[in-house]
């Protein structure tokens, strides 16, 4: 298997297994517990605006409301699959990130293999049949 599809795969596997296992530990850290809103934190900066937002009240299936749910409860099975799914996405473009062979690509060369190199002939010089020699990188050096 190629270093870019194993780190691809890697990624992937990596991504969605730590998705998983740190979306309780986020939640916890922003404020989302399992005895409530913490004061002070995100989440309750979060509640704040949504309540002033909606004239005083948490809608019911808002963002404050459904991480609450997950703060409280944990993950459901839609939640695990859809942060799961999230990481292992991110995991996978950062795998295929890494993998990527960065080398410049060098152009196949379209010159036969007796052909005279620029350093040999200048612009003003007729080549053996009679043509001029002009390539554009001896353009650009003008």
């Amino acid at each position: 298997m190629k270093k870019k599809k194993l780190l691809t795969v890697v990624g992937v596997t990596a991504g969605a297994a730590s998705a998983v296992l740190l979306a309780p530990v986020a939640l916890t850290a922003a404020g989302f517990t399992s005895a409530g809103i913490a004061a002070g934190s995100l989440a309750a900066s979060m509640m704040s605006s949504a309540a002033i937002a909606n004239g005083g009240g948490v809608a019911a299936g808002s963002l404050v409301a459904v991480l609450q749910s997950a703060g409280a409860a944990g993950l459901t099975a839609g939640m695990t699959a859809a942060v799961g799914s999230v990481g292992a996405a991110v995991g996978g473009v950062t795998g295929w990130l890494f993998g990527r062979d960065n080398k410049p690509q060098k152009p196949p060369s379209s010159l036969p293999p007796d052909h005279k190199s620029e350093s040999s002939s200048s612009d003003d010089e007729d080549d053996e049949e009679g043509l001029i020699s002009w390539s554009p990188s001896t353009e650009l050096q003008k």
